[in-house]
């Protein structure tokens, strides 16, 4: 397994531009929950964190492709950096206004400013296929490992974030967010050979990614994606509660995290066969039954086995998440043209953020009027409606990739059966 990781990394500079991609990307599982966890413990109040904190993502998902289709246009270092300078500047004005207690609208002002954070994913994931343009099999590793990455980012992030919170003072989670966020970009721009170059202005065309109809069905289907993230997080925090064990409800998350990267490593050293639109169908499928045992032992078992039984089944449902994530990337590039490559993995960003918004909100809402357990009927939901959707843009999927107009392949071909 480790032999497919390792060529890979033959290629000079990959391991300096992925790990500082790494440092980069970090901040993004930290900072919505050490919003949350700062202003909850400053100003008493979980509605105005939580409100921040969705206004922060929202930002983030208008913002974000927009500052990507700039980087395809102008470059990574040259867009990224003042990009990255403005994010810094919000946060540290966020931080300030909540410190000294500063009316609300400053903080959501500052929280949009920072949506213009740039994508460190979508920059990672596209030098990775400036490098393996012509090796499907090994950008297909590729973007394994960086899924592997991205769980890890989320299973340690969010602790890091609450702990530091909580032990050191209220600003220290984000702050160590905006200080990763510093020292990654800053690291990453400067590996300039792995840049990929700037296409001609004579590939880029006026219009926007998201006009490809394959790629909007992607973005919804990461909309329910990202409502189960979001509810699924905030049900666990209020089941694990319920049960007078709120402090493994972190455990509890990273142990769904932990699901994820295991499968998404194991993915990576396999060659897996069949279309590439079927394999993300079969992949947002899963996803959705596996909801179905969690919302089942929740309403079955309570107390502290409960609560272990609730993250077998996560750690399970874990499981489907990696593989389809990869298959989601891999069909992006297909769909769009490589001057749009990073754009378009930005609008799947902007899906997922939506979504986490959108399914933390409703979740809340179900936990609030049915109680704990029953919250665990909007990931249910959220998946249903992914399916329905990936089932209903299955044939654009398999005829944007197959078409003979298709647009060149970004990256990698990614069907791997020949």
């Amino acid at each position: 397994m480790l032999s497919s990781y390792r060529q890979i990394f033959a290629a000079p500079g990959s391991l300096a531009f992925s790990s500082a991609g790494f440092i980069a990307r970090l901040p993004i599982s930290m900072t919505g929950i050490g919003i949350v966890t700062m202003l909850s413990e400053q100003r008493g109040s979980f509605g105005v964190a939580g409100a921040v904190s969705a206004t922060l993502a929202i930002a983030a998902g208008v913002l974000g492709p927009a500052v990507s289709w700039l980087i395809d246009r102008h470059g990574q270092r040259r867009v990224a950096r003042p990009a990255a300078a403005l994010t810094v500047v919000a946060a540290i004005g966020l931080l300030l206004c909540a410190h000294f207690e500063a009316p609300a609208w400053t903080l959501f002002l500052f929280a949009v400013g920072m949506g213009v954070m740039p994508s460190a994913g979508a920059m990672v994931r596209a030098r990775w296929a400036h490098l393996y343009r012509d090796e499907p099999a090994k950008l297909h590793t590729a973007y394994s490992l960086e899924a592997v990455v991205d769980e890890f980012c989320f299973m340690v992030g969010p602790i890091v974030a609450v702990s530091l919170a909580t032990n050191a003072f209220p600003e220290s989670g984000v702050l160590a967010a905006v200080v990763a966020f510093t020292v990654g970009i800053a690291l990453f721009t400067a590996q300039r050979r792995t840049e990929p170059p700037v296409h001609p202005a004579s590939a880029h065309t006026s219009s926007s990614a998201i006009r490809n109809g394959g790629l909007v069905v992607l973005v919804l289907t990461f909309i329910a994606t990202g409502a189960i993230f979001g509810s699924v997080e905030i049900v666990t925090v209020a089941f694990a509660k319920a049960q007078g064990h709120e402090g493994l409800a972190g455990t509890v998350l990273a142990v769904w995290a932990l699901g994820s990267g295991l499968a998404g490593m194991v993915y990576g050293t396999l060659k897996p066969k069949g279309s590439l639109a079927n394999r993300f169908f079969a992949g947002v499928l899963m996803m959705a039954l596996s909801m179905i045992p969690v919302l089942l032992v929740a309403s079955t078992v309570q107390g502290m086995t409960g609560l272990l039984a609730v993250g077998a089944a996560l750690l399970i449902a874990g499981v489907a998440i990696s593989p389809t994530l990869i298959s989601a990337m891999a069909l992006v590039e297909r769909l769009v043209p490589a001057s749009q490559l990073t754009e378009g993995m930005a609008w799947t960003t902007t899906g997922l953020a939506i979504g986490v918004a959108f399914g933390s909100a409703a979740g809340g809402w179900v936990v609030d009027a049915a109680g704990a357990a029953g919250g665990y009927w909007v990931p249910l939901v959220a998946g249903a409606f992914g399916v329905l959707v990936a089932l209903a843009g299955l044939r654009r999927l398999q005829s944007g990739i197959a078409a003979p107009g298709a647009p060149e392949p970004a990256g990698q071909t990614v069907d791997l059966e020949r």
